[in-house]
């Protein structure tokens, strides 16, 4: 008979309970009232599915012995289990097991053996162990070892062979009745389980597998191939590449300002711009999906609202960029590591044959983030700078550690989260890179870590003959804002380059730089003399810019040149911009002045828009911008606090110390309140005598409760007394009271 499990429950230490509200959280969701409500949690089968998730190999071994056992059914002694298991498990890794399976109220200690929770059945596959269901018949009976020794090679071999497992098999019913299948099913040692299956009945099969019942087992893990890459040569790789992914975030939220792509009416990024996302920023496809993945869960990036809804930066893109190259990784970096989507899944087909896209519903996965932390623990246990022999290895590893995690894509997610983690620098020659190591121990110094792994800022570049300059490193921010303005990043890395052209020193010139300026900043920022060629584009596009000048009229026009006012209105482009002399020297225009100065630039004229005290105005496009979304993000996950675990178990404590009085009052006499004084003298004899008294009351809200009180004072329309289940002092007013009951002793 089963003790039950509430009762084994009863009798552990608050802090074996404790434990197991760390071990199995959703047990503690809502807080349950006493340990019957824990006990029945603990037993239903999703709660122990999600527990069984995190069972090692051995430990699901262990379970698979108890299921074979029937514990579910009788206490099964530990060294029955220990039998089935057979020679190759040590007794201390089977005590490891046990300990494991009972911290997580899956077994308990019944009647000098062990009982298994019923729903851990539907756990193990259909067939634990590779064996086959009972039979009954000669399957079951002592003739079998002497049927069995009788059998030829060829029946011999088919029950081998299903001995092994999986235990079933094809034979088709109307074969040959002298087949080896037709005579072992007429002998019994086969039962038919329909028109084309047969299955070896369980009793033979642990009979062939002799003193190693559940077959072989799979004790330890293989051996973890490492290679020492060196501390400094992973957090070197490691800065690159998260400069290089800052870049290309960078030019992601810049293109989808001036250009935001449609949303799909499925929701998510088309494929065509995806493509264009990828040419844009440099990349392959999935660096391009990895990256509007992460900039979307960062806020950086939103779905605009409206009839045909784009994916449009938010204003926090701005306040991101204006952050030094550490604060901004680390806002991508943590968006990653909590990010509950699978982008390895973009491109893939779904169970429709549909394609998945890109910031669509398909790569929702809310275990995601659970999994990639997985993953990069399993790193963060080798020493600093030491790298595994490859995806692979990590992903055998991790699946002897929790065979159960991860369903089908289990080892795919392996691969994929350390292919991101790469990109992003988070990890590097396949080892966990020191800001990796920060990241996932503690976000909020995640930053700080980069700015140890970076180089430190040069104030200077190298100007090349061919108009580009080559930065040996990350720059100051000062300069590298005005590098940005003036030139046009190539190519981006450990060392970046850019090349100016007419194009984006009218730029600078637009933004109010002047050409003085630009000489100075070429002449006291670069290592190598300036060039020649350079010092010419810089004087001849200041030359021809800013001889018309535009400002807010609507919009005007004025050159000290008449000749070249007068060109300007007898260019074609005139009559499309609307405008008019009103002086040898201005043009109006009811245009914006925006507007004016694109329509002027179109036509081959360099204007400069001024503001009205004359000086430069900078009309440069920002790009689109809409409201953030403000979103928290999941939920992540936090260890228990000890207090409040042991808090709890005080509360269930109580319900349960509660529950118990409020059932031995059942039996008793209980009072309604009348107007006469039974209650009152009920309760002053209960003071008199120190005895308990069970109360049910309705508070100030008409909200019933029940309290159990050993009363110490009744008077002035008010019995005090001590709670017998914490012993705090409690008031409650008569008029209050709806039923008493004295609690027998």
């Amino acid at each position: 008979m089963l003790t039950p499990l509430v009762d084994w429950l009863r009798a552990q230490d608050d802090d074996t309970l404790a434990d197991l509200l760390r071990l199995r959280s959703d047990l503690a969701v809502p807080p349950p009232a006493d340990l019957t409500v824990l006990a029945t949690r603990a037993g239903i089968r999703a709660s122990v599915h999600r527990a069984c998730d995190d069972l090692d190999t051995v430990a699901l071994h262990v379970v698979e012995a108890l299921v074979v056992a029937d514990a579910d059914s009788e206490p099964v002694p530990v060294a029955e289990i220990a039998r089935l298991l057979g020679p190759d498990l040590p007794r201390a890794a089977l005590d490891v097991a046990l300990a494991t399976l009972r911290a997580r109220a899956l077994i308990w200690d019944c009647g000098g053996g062990v009982a298994l929770v019923p729903a851990v059945r539907d756990v193990v596959s259909r067939f634990p162990g590779g064996l086959g269901r009972p039979a009954a018949g000669v399957a079951a009976s002592s003739d079998l070892p002497h049927l069995l020794a009788a059998v030829d090679p060829d029946e011999r071999r088919v029950l081998e062979t299903l001995a092994v497992g999986p235990p079933v098999g094809r034979s088709r019913g109307g074969a040959d009745p002298a087949s080896p299948v037709s005579r072992l099913l007429t002998r019994g040692l086969l039962v038919r389980v329909d028109a084309d299956t047969v299955e070896l009945p369980r009793q033979v099969g642990l009979a062939l597998r002799g003193d190693r019942p559940l077959g072989g087992l799979t004790l330890d893990p293989s051996d973890l191939a490492t290679t020492d890459r060196g501390v400094d040569t992973v957090d070197g790789t490691a800065a690159g590449a998260a400069l290089r992914a800052l870049r290309q975030a960078e030019q992601l939220v810049a293109f989808w300002g001036t250009s935001p792509p449609p949303a799909l009416r499925s929701g998510g990024l088309g494929v065509r711009e995806l493509r264009r996302v990828a040419r844009e920023v440099d990349a392959d496809e999935t660096t391009a999906a990895l990256l509007a993945e992460i900039v979307v869960a960062a806020d950086l990036v939103g779905e605009s609202d409206g009839v045909a809804p784009e994916w449009v930066p938010t204003t926090g893109a701005d306040v991101w960029a204006a952050g030094g190259p550490e604060q901004k990784w680390a806002v991508l970096a943590r968006a990653w590591l909590d990010l509950p989507r699978v982008p390895g899944l973009i491109g893939a087909r779904d169970d429709a044959g549909r394609p998945i896209a890109a910031l669509s519903d398909g790569p929702r996965r809310p275990t995601a983030p659970r999994d990639r932390r997985r993953v990069l623990a399993g790193l963060a246990e080798l020493p600093a700078g030491t790298a595994v022999g490859g995806p692979d290895a990590l992903a055998g590893l991790l699946a002897w550690r929790a065979p159960r995690q991860g369903g089908r894509l289990r080892d795919e997610v392996v691969r994929w989260t350390l292919t991101e983690a790469t990109v992003l620098g988070v990890v590097a020659l396949d080892a966990l890179s020191t800001p990796g190591r920060t990241l996932l121990a503690d976000p909020a110094r995640a930053a700080a870590a980069l700015r140890v792994a970076l180089p430190d800022p040069v104030d200077h570049v190298l100007l090349q003959a061919d108009l580009t300059a080559v930065a040996p490193g990350p720059l100051e921010p000062e300069l590298e804002r005005e590098l940005d303005l003036v030139g046009e990043v190539e190519s981006a890395g450990g060392a970046t380059v850019y090349r100016f052209t007419e194009t984006t020193v009218r730029r600078a010139l637009d933004a109010g730089r002047t050409a003085a300026e630009l000489h100075d900043l070429f002449a006291t920022r670069s290592a190598t003399p300036v060039p020649q060629g350079l010092t010419y584009l810089v004087d001849d596009v200041a030359r021809r810019h800013g001889r018309l000048r535009g400002g807010a009229a609507a919009s005007f026009l004025r050159s000290d040149d008449e000749v070249l006012i007068a060109e300007v209105l007898a260019a074609p482009a005139a009559g499309s911009l609307e405008l008019r002399r009103i002086a040898p020297t201005v043009a109006v225009s009811p245009l914006p002045l925006a507007e004016l100065m694109d329509g002027l630039r179109e036509a081959g004229f360099t204007p400069t828009a001024e503001d009205q005290g004359g000086a430069v105005l900078d009309l440069t496009d920002r790009g689109r911008r809409i409201s953030p979304r403000r979103r928290s993000g999941p939920p992540r996950a936090v260890e228990p606090d000890p207090e409040q675990l042991r808090g709890l178990v005080s509360r269930m404590r109580a319900g349960d110390a509660l529950a118990g009085l409020r059932r031995s009052t059942e039996g008793g006499r209980a009072w309604s309140r009348g107007p006469g004084g039974a209650t009152v003298e009920t309760l002053r004899a209960a003071a008199r005598e120190r005895r308990s008294v069970w109360i049910g009351f309705v508070d100030g809200h008409g909200v019933a409760g029940e309290q159990v009180l050993e009363p110490t004072s009744v008077g002035g329309g008010v019995v005090e007394g001590r709670d017998t289940v914490d012993g705090g002092l409690r008031r409650v007013p008569l008029h209050r009271i709806t039923s008493i009951a004295l609690v027998e002793e």
